[in-house]
């Protein structure tokens, strides 16, 4: 069963994007909001982190909200992909399950 993690905490502030990322299983995918976003540009304290997750999951993050933090797709890692508000919901829409980490 693939799962859809939603995160939406800081990872400067809040452990919700460690816990996520030792629980993910193959076949999931991560979806970065809100102030998660920040998490998704290169050069942070968890591009090692998320590099080595996208090994075996799909990473992705919200690019509206990533644009509202000052940050564009270039500054992104390159295992994370950048999503609309539409594919978002086209990501819920093919995951059997979400679960959103608070």
């Amino acid at each position: 069963m693939s799962t859809l993690n939603i995160i939406n905490k800081s990872p400067f502030e809040k452990r919700t994007l460690d816990q996520c990322l030792k629980r993910i299983g193959a076949g999931d995918s991560v979806l970065l909001i809100e102030d998660a976003s920040i998490s998704a540009v290169s050069g942070t304290a968890f591009t090692e982190q998320l590099t080595a997750a996208a090994a075996q999951s799909k990473l992705y993050v919200l690019q509206p909200d990533l644009q509202a933090r000052g940050f564009n797709d270039a500054s992104l890692l390159d295992s994370i992909e950048s999503v609309d508000y539409e594919g978002f919901v086209n990501l819920v829409v093919t995951h059997e399950r979400v679960h959103s980490w608070l």
